[in-house]
């Protein structure tokens, strides 16, 4: 055998070597198959609706248990944050057409820094509604429905914003305010209301 044909004999067992080795899985992400995708639970496509209450989902795998429900319910809080940024932009929007520019600035910038706070805490109020944890290419693959009380991050606010009395009472004129004053309401007689801690 020549050196050159031995070189080439050489290459080709490395080529199909690689093309052996390749495994389904890459890190911790394997491909999709139609058994994974059938078995997604309907609630993780489909989320609950209710007008007292938010849902987000959230899904992640891992080699551990554990990891796996941490990091879906994480991705849960996270997309639960950007639900009630989205909500509390709307809000201040409202309120900005209700009160105005110019003198009133000084407001909506207090108002905005009022939302932006509450979104970075309120998440606490969040409880996983649904979890499922199934087995993906041997892999954790776990399931997170977060549901959350839109009153709770309606009291958040306000709470957030009688710290500054001088915005409380001028906020409280708007029709902002009714909005979230109800909402705490109703939140407040789902906490006291039967089942409930």
């Amino acid at each position: 055998m020549n050196r050159n044909a031995a070189i080439l004999v050489v290459l080709s067992l490395l080529i199909l070597a690689g093309c052996a080795g390749q495994k389904e899985t890459t890190g911790i992400t394997p491909k999709a198959t139609e058994e994974t995708l059938s078995s997604v639970p309907k609630w993780y496509l489909n989320p609950p609706s209710d007008p007292n209450f938010i849902f987000t989902t959230g899904t992640a795998t891992s080699r551990d248990m554990q990891v796996a429900r941490d990091k879906a319910g994480d991705a849960a809080r996270m997309e639960l944050g950007k639900v009630i940024e989205t909500r509390f932009s709307g809000l201040s929007k409202r309120f900005q057409e209700e009160v105005g520019t110019g003198e009133d600035a000084q407001y909506l910038d207090m108002f905005t820094q009022a939302t932006k706070a509450v979104v970075s805490t309120v998440l606490s109020g969040a409880a996983i509604d649904e979890a499922e944890m199934k087995n993906e290419a041997g892999l954790f693959r776990a399931y997170i429905l977060l549901k959350m009380p839109i009153g709770a991050s309606s009291q958040a606010l306000l709470n957030k914003l009688k710290q500054q009395e001088q915005m409380f009472t001028r906020f409280r004129s708007t029709q902002v305010f009714e909005e979230l004053e109800k909402e705490t309401g109703a939140f407040e007689n789902w906490k006291s209301g039967p089942g409930t801690p």
